[in-house]
């Protein structure tokens, strides 16, 4: 690299030698050796560089004009590693690694639509400061096909969405390792690492601030009778000078954190939490110092330790919910083993082998022995045993598994064998498809939060006016005391309640609801829950159980056996989404079917044996074949009834049965009484549609409504201001259920994958539905209560503080206890029980 510009790195051996034995490494800090010839001209200024990676790296920061870093950055940053070629990246770009770290990137409006975009996660160690996050997400974005860049500073998690067709994976890491920076898959393992350690950083420093608090408050008891009853002059500096010493380790490490924070947020020109708290425990800290260095004034050291204290164990409690509530993201596949025991037949003779979980295949056997982690997603082909699920559907009573039951990955088998035949693996599995969904959640931000920034963001503001008004008021009253007061000022009103309970109520709730068997896949779900007005049904799969059968069938056509209609119908459905299309799977494979296409709510076409049928609703058959099938008369028996017809007549009708689910008419029941009005929505003609009505307690219904015609039915109920929940089966009502102000999918593998709805019914429980709008007044209640509690506080401690009625450790102890109120408030929704 040459050149003369303040952006251009030079390195060629014919340069002038910089001074290098008075200097450290412009770029990682460490020295730079005697002699050395390494440099990049930064800011019109020549800087040593140690080696050449680091010369490399400051050399492609400047040249990509972003030498901004540079002045934004709070420390050094790492040593580079000595080689960043992209062909050390090569083995991301294989489809088999890039598995658990890259996906389908989803576009926002749930449009249930994916484009050619990829999403990959990446953990990026030596990530020091924002100034790094600056960097990466400016650097990233400037090469073509990278569409998005999202870092988190505290997780090192960052999120690339970029076009496979323009830019390699291997070529991201690349990029990236060439700023000085060492990328990794975002895998299990990795991210719940970085989740222990931030777990152990944050009890670290709350066992510090807590023991340091202990510590100095024992000395500040001997303070405070010793100035009331008399203290020897040598005593009370020796007190002073030991809880100096005590507290210096709780402001140096302990607080470091709100330093750190609010040093990034006034460098970006924002407000935040921190800056007040901050400022409080540094002019606490620097006024007591002082009062004790020169043995002067009043020491506060135990006011100082008990605000970091608290504090402290506010954020923590909250960083406990938000790890339970989020399922430490990316941490779900962990649960899985890494080998699992294959059953082969040998000759005459099983044989059991271990094989990676990796190699198994849709139809191989395993054995699961008591203790085992179900690996995959299976039917229980042999044995019975109890499973827990509660990792899937938050139920910790066992579920007892027989022959034909199915069983899922993630979860555990109890206390007998089972031999299970897998029907689903990887990235197929329903734990796979809860993850994918988890890890959606954790990237929306509720409006409810943002709402909390803003206002936290405004009441800094006004904090910090506030107390600098109470110092210049009271240093023309009383200036011995102006800073104490306006130090009691910003202590007492730290919005701190505004930052924490918020998302702490949401994420107690969202824990909650999956307990109960409803997964939250969006963040807005609970804020919108309570202001709702209607529930809408659809038919097949959500208040039935979405297993049809094939009950009836009536032939209109002589020489034409009840078999060979079943095997027909089974070869036009062989291929169709719908639940309808599971009554014919015993008779899959029998004959064969092409050309087949399927009309959403209506039917499926295709050839089977050079004739073309059609099989759905009448009109639908009629369609295709007008002057062949005439209108006929659905058979009275109840049931829903399919046309089976060619271009020579009907053929049969074929009557179809579905079992309603035992939940439906206690939900409906119990969503009336919480004042919502219940709807059926179905495209189903058949009677069936005013008999599941009346069977369900439901008033209001249609039939045999297309996804375009539901969708617009949807859209004129909200043009007259109802607001509307939709519950779908998943897949065939996607325009629906993005139509909805909240939807809610039905629980299954295929669904889950392709499902755009807001929550997912884990365990097929309707009564989960009244339970989380109870649950969502119930969150929200409890937000109201937290903000109007942190109000109120204020109202009161502000005056107070400003009079000078409060001194600076009543403050710590009222603000750290206010924070405390209001999480362990917002906390109780975890152990909430409905009343229904």
């Amino acid at each position: 690299m040459t050149g003369s510009s303040a952006t251009t790195a030079t390195a060629t051996p014919s340069r002038p030698e910089t001074s290098a034995t008075s200097a450290d490494c412009y770029h990682c800090g460490l020295p730079v050796a005697a002699g050395s010839n390494y440099f990049v001209q930064i800011d019109g200024a020549r800087r040593a560089m140690c080696c050449p990676g680091c010369e490399a790296v400051a050399g492609a920061i400047v040249a990509g004009g972003l030498d901004n870093f540079y002045r934004f950055r709070e420390q050094s940053s790492l040593r580079p590693e000595s080689s960043a070629q992209s062909d050390r990246w090569s083995a991301y770009d294989l489809p088999e690694v890039q598995g658990e770290f890259v996906r389908d990137f989803e576009p926002q409006g749930r449009t249930g639509q994916t484009g050619a975009l990829k999403v990959a996660s990446l953990l990026v160690s030596g990530i020091t400061c924002a100034a790094c996050v600056w960097l990466i997400e400016k650097h990233l974005l400037a090469f073509p096909g990278v569409e998005r860049v999202s870092v988190n500073a505290s997780t090192h998690r960052a999120q690339i969405v970029f076009d496979p067709a323009q830019i390699s994976v291997s070529q991201l890491f690349a990029s990236l390792a060439a700023i000085g920076y060492r990328p990794a898959p975002a895998t299990a393992a990795n991210s719940e690492r970085l989740i222990l350690q931030e777990r152990r950083a944050a009890m670290r420093r709350l066992g510090v601030a807590g023991l340091g608090t202990m510590q100095v408050m024992m000395f500040a008891i001997a303070l405070y009778f010793g100035a009331s009853k008399g203290i020897e002059r040598e005593f009370e500096l020796f007190f002073r000078w030991v809880s100096l010493i005590v507290a210096t380790p709780v402001v140096c490490y302990a607080a470091q954190p709100f330093f750190a924070a609010a040093w990034r947020a006034l460098r970006s020109g924002q407000l935040v939490m921190d800056v007040p708290v901050s400022l409080a425990i540094g002019l606490a800290y620097g006024a007591s110092v002082y009062a004790t260095v020169f043995e002067t004034g009043e020491v506060y050291f135990e006011s100082i330790s008990m605000f970091t204290f608290f504090l402290l164990l506010g954020r923590a409690v909250e960083m406990r919910a938000r790890h339970r509530a989020g399922l430490a993201s990316g941490g779900l596949a962990q649960l899985l083993p890494l080998a699992a025991q294959r059953l082969r037949v040998a000759g005459d003779d099983t044989v059991v082998e271990s094989v990676p979980v990796t190699a198994l295949k849709v139809g191989e056997r395993i054995l699961l022995r008591p203790g085992d982690t179900i690996p995959v997603d299976g039917v229980v082909t042999d044995g019975a045993s109890g499973v827990d699920e509660s990792i899937l559907t938050g139920e910790s009573a066992l579920q007892q598994k027989v022959v034909g039951s199915q069983v899922f990955a993630g979860s555990v088998n109890s206390d007998s064998s089972l031999t299970v035949e897998v029907t689903a693996a990887g990235k197929s599995t329903r734990l796979s498809a809860i993850e994918k969904l988890v890890e959606r959640a954790q990237l929306d931000k509720p409006a409810q939060v943002a709402l909390a920034d803003r206002l936290a963001g405004r009441f800094i503001a006004a904090v910090l006016f506030i107390a600098v008004a109470a110092f210049v008021f009271w240093w023309q009253v009383a200036p011995e005391r102006a800073f104490w007061i306006a130090l009691s000022v910003l202590v007492v009103t730290c919005p701190c309640a505004l930052s924490l309970a918020t998302p702490a109520a949401l994420a107690a709730a969202t824990l909650r609801l999956q307990q109960l068997g409803l997964l939250v896949a969006r963040g807005h779900v609970l804020e919108t829950l309570p202001t709702l007005t209607r529930v809408i049904f659809d038919k097949t799969g959500t208040l039935t159980e979405g297993q049809p059968r094939l009950r009836a069938i009536v032939p209109l056509r002589a020489g034409v056996s009840d078999m060979d209609i079943r095997e027909i119908a089974a070869a036009l459905e062989a291929h169709s989404s719908h639940p309808l299309a599971r009554a014919f799977q015993p008779w899959v494979g029998k004959r064969s079917a092409r050309d087949l296409r399927s009309v959403t709510g209506r039917g499926v076409s295709g050839l089977c044996g050079g004739v073309n049928y059609r099989l759905g609703r009448a009109d639908f058959v009629r369609e295709g074949f007008a002057d062949a099938v005439p209108s006929l008369q659905i058979p009275s028996e109840p049931g829903q009834w399919l046309l089976l017809g060619d271009s020579s007549g009907s053929v049969a009708w074929l009557g179809l049965g579905d079992d309603v689910r035992e939940s439906a008419a206690e939900s409906v029941a119990q969503l009336q009484d919480q004042g919502l009005a219940a709807e059926l929505l179905s495209g189903d003609q058949s009677a069936e549609v005013p008999r599941l009505a009346g069977l369900t307690g439901i008033d209001t219904f249609r039939a045999g409504a297309s996804p375009e015609q539901k969708l617009a039915h949807l859209q004129s109920l909200q043009a007259g201001g109802e607001r509307l929940l939709m519950v779908g089966d998943g897949i065939n009502d996607v325009p629906v259920l993005s139509g909805a102000d909240v939807s809610v999918a039905m629980m299954s593998a295929a669904d889950l994958a392709q499902s755009r709805a807001d929550a997912i019914l884990l365990q097929g429980d309707l009564r989960a539905l009244p339970r989380a709008f109870e649950l969502a007044r119930k969150c929200r209640t409890i937000i109201r209560q937290n903000l109007a509690w942190a109000i109120l506080y204020n109202l009161v401690a502000l005056p107070l503080a400003f009079l000078g009625l409060v001194p600076p450790w009543a403050a710590a102890i009222g603000m750290s206890l206010s924070s405390l109120i209001v999480v362990v408030n917002a906390l109780r929704l975890s152990r909430w029980q409905p009343a229904l």
